[in-house]
C-alpha cells in the first residue's frame, strides 16, 4: 500500500506540474494588453505582442472590422453601393470612387455648422458629387458621415456606440453623431468643428510659436513647439514634412488654398484603431486617434493629443519643457 501510494503522490505531481506549465504557456503566446494584441511602454511606445495574428489579437481595424467584413463594409469590390445592400436614389456615381459602398445621396450638398452656438463660423457645405476625389478634405467629411451620420443616412451594421469602453469614466461614446441633436441647436452643434473655418494658427495666445497657418505649410520651430513634439513624440507633427525637434512644411487639411484646417482625418485614421505610427515609431491608441491615447487616472496623453492644435493649453507655452506623456 506504501508503494502505490508514493506512486499517485508522484503521478499527481507529474499532473500538477504539467497544468502550471501549460497555464504560464498559455499566457506567454498572447498577452493582449488594454488597447488590443500587444501593450504599450512607459514612454508610451506600442509593443507588438502578436504580430503574426494569434489567438486574442485585434486587427488594427477594430471597429472598423464589422463583425469580420473588414474593408468591404466601406469599400464594395463589385456593383457599388447595391453590392453593400444599399437601396439608392439615383446616385450617378455609385462606387465610382475609392469603390465607396454606401449611399450619399442623403448628403450631397448638405449644409452643417459644426460647435458651439450653431452660427456659421465653422460651417461646411458638402459637395453634391465626388468629382474633387476621395482625399478632399470636404469630401472626406461627406464619406465619414454617410456611415457615421445616422440621421440622414442608413446605420448599416453599427450599434450606435463604440465597441471600446470609455477608459475611466466607463460606458461607451455615441458612433452615430447627428441623433445628438442638442436642444436648440443644428444636427453638429455639438461636435469639434471642421471645415474651413477650423483653421490651426501659429502666434497668439492660445496658438504654436510656430510659422505658417492658413494658407502657408506650418513649420513648428519655436522652442515651446519644438519641446511639445519632443515630449509627445506621437504627435501628428511628426508624421510629415521633416521631423525631428522642428518638423516643416506639414499640411492639415485642404479646403481651396487653406491648408491648415481640420477634417475628420485629421484627428483620426480610419484604418487604425489600436496603433498609430509616425516616423518617430508606434503608439499605443484607442479610438483610432492619430496619436498616443492611452487614457489614465494619472495620465496627460489625451491632453496632449489635444495639444497637438491648441498650443496655448500646452505644458511647454506655460515654461514648463520637461513634462513628459503619460
Amino acid at each position: 500500500m506504501e508503494v502505490i501510494s508514493t506512486k499517485m503522490k508522484k503521478v499527481s505531481l507529474l499532473i500538477l506540474m504539467f497544468l502550471l506549465a501549460t497555464i504560464v504557456a498559455s499566457a506567454q503566446v498572447t498577452p493582449v494588453g488594454p488597447y488590443g494584441a500587444g501593450g504599450y511602454t512607459p514612454s508610451g511606445t506600442y509593443t507588438y505582442a502578436n504580430p503574426k495574428g494569434a489567438s486574442g489579437a485585434t486587427d488594427v481595424l477594430g471597429a472598423h472590422n464589422g463583425y469580420g467584413r473588414g474593408c468591404v463594409m466601406c469599400h464594395a469590390p463589385h456593383s457599388g453601393a447595391f453590392g453593400n445592400g444599399k437601396a439608392l436614389s439615383g446616385d450617378p456615381q455609385n462606387g465610382m470612387y475609392a469603390l465607396w459602398g454606401q449611399d450619399n445621396t442623403p448628403l450631397y450638398g448638405q449644409t452643417y455648422n459644426f460647435s458651439g452656438d450653431g452660427k456659421a463660423t465653422y460651417q461646411v457645405t458638402l459637395p453634391s458629387n465626388l468629382n474633387a476625389g476621395v482625399h478632399d478634405a470636404n469630401t472626406v467629411i461627406l464619406l465619414c458621415l454617410s456611415c457615421h451620420d445616422g440621421a440622414l443616412t442608413s446605420v448599416g451594421m453599427m450599434q450606435g456606440q463604440t465597441v471600446e469602453t470609455l477608459p475611466i469614466v466607463g460606458g461607451t461614446a455615441p458612433t452615430l453623431l447627428g441623433r445628438a441633436k442638442p436642444s436648440g441647436g443644428g444636427a453638429y452643434s455639438n461636435d469639434h468643428p471642421v471645415g474651413p473655418g477650423a483653421v490651426v494658427k501659429c502666434g497668439g495666445g492660445y496658438n504654436w510659436d510656430c510659422v505658417g497657418g492658413g494658407t502657408t505649410a506650418i513649420s513648428m520651430t519655436g522652442t515651446a513647439s519644438g519641446e511639445f513634439i519632443n515630449n509627445y513624440p506621437a504627435s501628428f507633427w511628426n508624421t510629415n514634412g521633416t521631423g525631428g525637434v522642428n518638423a516643416t512644411n506639414v499640411q492639415l487639411a485642404t479646403f481651396g488654398t487653406t491648408l491648415t484646417a481640420v477634417t475628420c482625418t485629421t484627428c483620426h485614421d480610419q484604418h487604425s484603431m489600436t496603433v498609430f505610427t509616425n516616423n518617430k515609431g508606434s503608439f499605443a491608441t484607442m479610438f483610432f486617434i492619430r496619436g498616443q491615447y492611452t487614457p489614465n487616472a494619472n495620465g496627460n496623453s489625451v491632453a496632449q493629443f489635444c495639444r497637438n492644435c491648441h498650443g496655448g493649453e500646452s505644458n511647454e507655452a506655460h515654461g514648463l519643457t520637461d513634462v513628459p506623456t503619460i
